[in-house]
């Protein structure tokens, strides 16, 4: 019976003035106190969360990480015999698609690693004797994203006899 009647006793507040003229008010009777009918309190329905509906394109797979798809060293071409180039050696590189922004490429002469702005460039003070190059792409954190197979080559310069 409480339980029914605890919303009833509830909804029923009371005011009245202290001797100090301020307006007072409570749930309990007092002495001089009128009582006020309280409205209902306002409730809400809390719905569960649901996901909205999928746009198109929304539920296509997240798009695939960037990838180059081949990198190779061109020129010189692999066991391929220089003669006579003075110390100065022509590259070209193949690089599938091409640097983009922000990456870098590096080039391994003979196990050293070169910094180089291009796909063709020159190497300099490359004498007589085999040679290995390989390259490689370095995304912006300095992460190799592909690496070239790396090459063999052969400087041969001519001798003069007096």
């Amino acid at each position: 019976a409480l339980l029914v009647a605890a919303p009833s006793v509830m909804a029923q507040a009371y005011r009245w003035v202290d001797e100090d003229g301020v307006v007072q008010y409570s749930d309990r009777p007092q002495p001089g106190a009128e009582r006020i009918d309280l409205p209902k309190a306002n409730t809400t329905r809390i719905r569960p969360y649901t996901k909205p509906a999928a746009r198109s394109g929304d539920d296509a797979e997240p798009p695939k990480p960037f990838r180059y798809e081949s990198l190779a060293v061109v020129s010189p071409a692999a066991e391929e015999t220089l003669w006579n180039i003075e110390g100065i050696l022509n590259v070209s590189l193949a690089l599938t698609p091409s640097l983009r922004p922000g990456h870098q490429l590096r080039v391994y002469y003979d196990g050293q690693p070169v910094r180089t702005s291009g796909t063709s460039f020159q190497l300099e003070e490359v004498w007589r004797g085999e040679h290995n190059l390989q390259a490689e792409v370095l995304d912006e954190a300095g992460k190799v994203m592909i690496r070239s197979q790396p090459l063999r080559f052969y400087v041969q310069q001519s001798t003069v006899r007096f």
